[in-house]
């Protein structure tokens, strides 16, 4: 039997985690082109949030901009799969910093300048921080392999 090493899974989570962040950021992009907002069932400021004044950075819809990014750490953790390197696997991983600093500013942006929340937006956060606390494990446990291949 073939036993999966605590990296090999955490990989998984981490291609799970942006495929979730992937679906609800293309969703949310699908109906901002369509010209909707997306019924809120549980909260009830999807509204407020998805149509303020916040919701485009230089034009460009923040769910597109979600939709690139989780794009790329779903993409990143395939490549990891296929290839077997744990390069690709730390690449991603630093690159959650990006995501986690937007996600610290969007939730900011909800929480006391818009004053509103958004389930949406709340998945997108959830997603986004898995990820980094994900990519900082990934960053403490490949270090030494990392370094031990660089030598080679």
């Amino acid at each position: 039997m073939n036993k999966l090493s605590p990296i090999k899974i955490v990989a998984i989570v981490f291609l799970i985690v942006a495929a979730i962040g992937l679906f609800d950021a293309t969703y949310l992009t699908i109906m901002h082109y369509r010209g909707g907002v997306p019924p809120c069932s549980i909260l009830s400021g999807c509204e407020v949030v998805l149509t303020s004044m916040f919701n485009k950075i230089f034009g460009i819809p923040v769910a597109l901009l979600g939709v690139i990014y989780y794009f790329s750490m779903f993409s990143l953790a395939l490549i990891y799969f296929v290839t077997k390197n744990l390069r690709v696997m730390r690449v991603a991983s630093y690159l959650t910093v990006i995501g986690m600093l937007a996600t610290i500013y969007f939730v900011y942006l909800m929480s006391f300048v818009i004053k509103d929340a958004c389930v949406y937006c709340i998945t997108s956060a959830i997603s986004s921080t898995t990820l980094f606390i994900l990519g900082i494990y990934i960053i403490k446990k490949t270090r030494a392999v990392c370094k031990v291949i660089t030598n080679l």
